[in-house]
Formats: structure tokens, C-alpha cells, sequence
């Protein structure tokens, strides 16, 4: 690995309704970010924010826990970790009025990485209601 990661993915749950407390409890793990609308919060440099969140996000990412170059390693540890697969997660989502999505970061700057997300894990995304987005860097 390079001492600065060329892949790594975030799961996020984002809305103005996003209560944190209660995706801690949900997922049964401490998120790595949590925003709720309005209220100040803590920032990555372990600060309080000058201003309160402007929107609801809880997240957990796998950065630094994960050791690979490549978005599927990551994808699958935070679907594991997180239980994505349960049941009960799409209704829960609706009925919380929130979105669910993994934010990829995909660092290419020689111009010839291409992410790759499985098929399964992009069908599970999308039965859950949920996106995939890469954001590259160049």
C-alpha cells in the first residue's frame, strides 16, 4: 500500500430527519461521522463545528481498516460489518426518511485505474434504495 490510499469507501445515511444516535444503535457501531441538522458536531479534526450540521449524515468508512487499492475489499468489509444484507434495512430507511448511499474515493492519477463495483453489490444497493457513487481523483 502507498502511505496515502488509492481506494477506500464511506457508507452514508443522509437527510434532514438523520437522528445519529439512532443509526449507532441500528448498526450497533460508532460512526466515523455523525451530523445532525442543526446541532453542532464534531468536525475530522476533532473540533466542534463553528456552525450547526447543515444536513443529517452518519457514516461509517473503511479507511485505515482496510489494505487494498480496490473498491471491493472495502465494499464487502462495510457490507459485512454493517449487516447491509438484513432485512428489515430498506423499510427502516423509508420509514426514517433517509438515504443510503457508499461514497468511493478513487484516486487515478496515471489515468489508467478503473473502480470496479460488483454486480451483487450494486444489486443489493439498489434493493436497499441505495447508490453507488465513485468521486476520482486525478
Amino acid at each position: 500500500m502507498t502511505e496515502h490510499p488509492l481506494a477506500y469507501a464511506t457508507l452514508h445515511i443522509m437527510g434532514d430527519s438523520v437522528r445519529p444516535e439512532f443509526w449507532t444503535r441500528y448498526f450497533g457501531v460508532r460512526p466515523d461521522t455523525a451530523i445532525e441538522k442543526g446541532k453542532p458536531f464534531v468536525t475530522p479534526s476533532g473540533r466542534e463545528s463553528r456552525s450547526p450540521g447543515r444536513v443529517g449524515l452518519w457514516g461509517v468508512q473503511s479507511r485505515g481498516t482496510v489494505e487494498s487499492n480496490e473498491l471491493e475489499p472495502h465494499l464487502r468489509y462495510l457490507i459485512k460489518r454493517l449487516n447491509l444484507t438484513r432485512g428489515d434495512l430498506r423499510a427502516t430507511l423509508d420509514r426514517e426518511s433517509v438515504q443510503i448511499r457508499f461514497y468511493c474515493y478513487w484516486r487515478n492519477e496515471s489515468g489508467d485505474r478503473v473502480p470496479h463495483v460488483p454486480d451483487d453489490i450494486r444489486a443489493m444497493m439498489e434493493a436497499i434504495g441505495g447508490t453507488v457513487e465513485i468521486d476520482e481523483y486525478r
